[in-house]
């Protein structure tokens, strides 16, 4: 007999070692991504997890350095933050042109509930003094760079400004429950707007220092460079671009005529995403999307539908172009880039009726 069970969607594996799972966005019908679904990233093998890994010094150009522990983290104020965590590499396959690295497709994004102490708070605790300039997470995962001598922890910085955000956490809880290996474990950063680089996992310490930090993943990689041969005119990689996805209907499917529902999600890492506009014709003509927004997850992803009524047989082309509140769209056409961060085009699916 056979079993009467919803079948279940699962991640996609895109390498093993290390290990990049891709979350199945176009099943996920919810505002928060069930943690077994959510996208992995990682640069090397999973750190192993010790009595270090639960200490967490906060030292550097600061007044005040002060040890602080995952139990004491747990007594402390916390602070709830719910928010899309995208990859910068999202998309990478959709470039015209092939470009090296981790072939995502469209789902090395997800979006959980975070919980944890705000970096603010701590900061303030350490008291960074006035020559203070950058602030640097340090994970505990670590490995070899190809063309690059030594062992190199995955570490990145933020400004001292920046990391005032008062809705920057060091997070200890996701979907409530502790925090898996895989994403974290026992303390992740999360930077909300930020792509997802900035929220290291594995936290191991946290640094103030007075000057520009020039660890590998902050000077060198995570870069925007728009020339092939060589690194003139590039720029950092910073906020997500404002994107889109289209979860339904999947792309090159064939549909009998009627009517169908066109749904997906938006978000943007500045303002908040205000208009969402869909063409069935190739981008010959567009009308608005409805946006549902969740009104507790002031940082989250968008939902939004529109209405199709397929009544005559024939291909056709469903274009989504998101907007933002600060004046970005998804472009026609994505500025080209060396390492493939940031590709946020027009999504696009094609669609037979019959």
């Amino acid at each position: 007999m056979y079993k009467n069970e919803k079948i279940q969607p699962y991640p996609t594996t895109i390498s093993l070692r290390p290990e990049n799972q891709e979350c199945p966005i176009y099943f996920v019908d919810s505002w928060l991504t069930p943690t077994n679904l959510f996208f992995v990233r990682n640069h090397f093998e999973y750190p192993p997890i010790n009595e270090c890994s639960f200490i967490l010094p906060i030292k550097g150009d600061v007044k005040k350095p002060f040890v602080v522990t995952y139990r004491d983290l747990l007594k402390m104020p916390s602070k709830t933050i719910i928010c899309p965590l995208e990859c910068s590499g999202n998309k990478r396959k959709l470039f015209d042109e092939g470009i090296f690295g981790t072939q995502w497709g469209e789902g090395a994004i997800s979006q959980a509930e975070w919980k944890g102490v705000p970096l603010y708070d701590l900061l303030k605790m350490a008291d960074p003094k006035s020559t203070a300039k950058n602030v640097v997470f340090e994970g505990h995962d670590q490995g070899t760079i190809e063309g690059i001598e030594g062992i190199h922890h995955f570490a990145r910085s933020l400004s001292v400004e920046q990391a005032l955000d008062q809705d920057i956490i060091v997070a200890y809880q996701m979907n409530g429950r502790p925090i898996p290996v895989e994403h974290g474990y026992p303390l992740r950063l999360i930077a909300p707007k930020w792509y997802a680089m900035a929220s290291v996992k594995w936290l191991k310490c946290i640094k103030v220092i007075d000057h520009d930090f020039d660890g590998y993943y902050q000077a060198i990689d995570y870069y925007y460079y728009p020339n092939r041969n060589n690194d003139r005119d590039r720029v950092p990689v910073t906020y997500m671009k404002v994107n889109s996805i289209i979860q339904y209907p999947l792309d090159f499917s064939t549909l009998d005529k009627g009517t169908y529902m066109i749904r997906g999600i938006a978000w943007t890492g500045k303002g908040t995403i205000d208009k969402v506009q869909i063409s069935t014709n190739g981008g010959k003509t567009w009308s608005d999307a409805k946006i549902r927004r969740n009104q507790n997850m002031p940082l989250g992803w968008v939902a939004w539908w529109k209405e199709w009524k397929a009544d005559k047989t024939g291909q056709y082309t469903i274009m989504a172009r998101a907007y933002d509140t600060c004046g970005r769209a998804q472009p026609f056409k994505v500025e080209w880039n060396r390492l493939g961060y940031g590709y946020n085009g027009i999504t696009n699916r094609k669609i037979k009726i019959v």
